[in-house]
């Protein structure tokens, strides 16, 4: 049996960079991947998704340069196997850049096979026994597909699958109103598909304020994406025509017959096949690895980052879960979990950019809040770009006039979301921001002047 002073499961996006620090520093690492380096995000998620929404924001343009007085001569067309060989060539480099940076770096162990525990010590790998002082479980997580009437007669896509096509679908149908089935449904409907998203709740994203997922409701209809809110009774069959979508229970049944089924519900953690039975690793009824604070699991020395711990499911909070155990482990910083700022984006076009609390979360806590918000119609940054769709709404904190939440939908919000994210962080007062002098003509100089109109927030009963 071999033994290490650390050893990491999965190379997604907090264990390579944990692997080569803690190796830095004198630690002998084994690291286990079992498929490809880099996880879900060079693989399957953040980055082969928005190199295809990079392109379908290339294709919305051409398609719409006659409105900037450009004239383009004959049809736009999306050539798939193009698009694709992109993607595929931008999520290689950066999968092989991470398999390379980790067999280079001194003191670190590769192993490639699937790690299962024994006890809480020991893991096999490829048939053979390793152990470490420290253990860091960094799986992640993969598309979650609930029973459903008729699924299993049909071939359905997943968030993983469908990054396979080298054809536009001739009519995709998404199974999910949230924030991957929206991206994906807004990229091929550009690309030429005829899409209809189908979601069980009364709106899109309901995680979000009404008036977020009210504005996203429009952007999708305006983008011709058929939307189907309040659809129970979900099932389907085959049909000679495609895959056929049976909505509704008895008193209100229609039907929607396309050519593909991509189901986009939800997430599962990869810990059902790590042998965690054979450990006293808690795992919640999800199979989410409970953690504390620190991220530490319920055996000592043993820590769940990135999504399999729940804490988070994006490539930041992954990272953060990094720095957070290697600052702890390190440094003894006693960085917590709960220090972090929830933010996050939905990149659709235009997209939203999202920090903090919403109005729901705020009124649930009891705060005395103020809000202050304004248009994209009155930003003339998104007006000169064709993009006057959304709005800059910020939520203050009464008593302390710290700001407590953000929702930007608009021409760049996923970046500058950051602005009021980097302020929270400083712990300092709206006026911080309000009073900053920023660059005209931008969409960011009108976050100062949409707070310069603040007022309650409205209580709802």
């Amino acid at each position: 049996m071999k033994n290490f002073d650390v050893l990491i499961i999965g190379t997604g996006q907090a264990g390579p960079s944990l692997a080569v620090r803690l190796a830095q520093n004198g630690m002998t690492v084994a690291i286990i991947e079992r498929h490809k380096f880099g996880g879900s995000c060079v693989n399957t998620g953040c980055i082969p998704t928005k190199t295809l929404v990079a392109s379908a924001e290339v294709a919305h343009q051409a398609q719409r340069a006659s409105d900037f007085g450009i004239e383009i001569s004959g049809s736009i067309k999306t050539d798939m196997k193009k698009v694709k060989a992109r993607k595929d060539a931008i999520v290689n480099k950066a999968t092989h850049g991470v398999e390379e940076w980790l067999k280079n770096t001194p003191n670190v162990t590769v192993y490639e096979g699937h790690a299962r525990f024994i006890d809480n010590k020991t893991i096999t790998v490829n048939d053979q026994k390793i152990s470490a002082e420290k253990i860091f479980i960094n799986v992640g997580a993969r598309a979650f597909v609930p029973p459903m009437e008729g699924l299993e007669q049909i071939d359905f896509l997943t968030n993983s699958s469908i990054l396979d096509l080298d054809y536009v679908p001739e009519h995709l149908i998404v199974v999910g109103g949230s924030y991957i089935g929206l991206e994906f449904a807004q990229v091929f409907r550009r690309f030429g598909a005829k899409v209809t998203v189908i979601e069980k709740a009364p709106r899109l994203i309901a995680r979000e304020d009404p008036d977020v997922c009210d504005t996203v409701l429009e952007i999708m209809q305006h983008s011709g994406i058929d939307v189907r809110l309040n659809t129970n009774c979900l099932s389907f069959s085959s049909s000679e025509n495609g895959i056929t979508a049976h909505l509704g229970c008895e008193s209100n049944k229609n039907t929607i017959t396309g050519s593909h089924v991509l189901m986009a519900i939800g997430r599962k953690p990869n810990t059902e096949d790590l042998g965690l039975e054979n450990t006293d690793i808690q795992i919640d009824q999800r199979g989410i690895i409970v953690v504390n604070d620190e991220l530490a699991t319920t055996v000592p020395n043993i820590w769940a980052l990135g999504e399999c711990n729940g804490r988070g499911a994006f490539t930041h909070t992954a990272y953060n879960d990094y720095q957070i155990v290697a600052d702890n482990l390190l440094n003894e910083a006693k960085r917590k979990v709960t220090d972090r700022i929830m933010a996050y984006a939905l990149y659709i076009d235009p997209p939203l950019g999202r920090c903090g609390l919403t109005e729901a979360e705020i009124r649930a806590r009891g705060y005395k809040a103020l809000v202050a918000k304004r248009p994209m119609t009155q930003v003339k940054r998104a007006v000169i770009k064709g993009e006057p769709t959304g709005f800059i709404k910020v939520l203050i904190d009464a008593d302390t006039q710290k700001i407590l939440g953000a929702a930007i939908l608009g021409v760049n919000a996923d970046e500058i979301i950051h602005s009021i994210l980097d302020v929270m962080y400083a712990e300092k007062p709206y006026t911080l921001i309000r009073d900053a002098v920023h660059i005209h003509p931008t969409v960011s100089e009108l976050i100062p002047t949409t707070l310069e109109n603040i007022k309650p927030l409205e209580s709802r009963s």
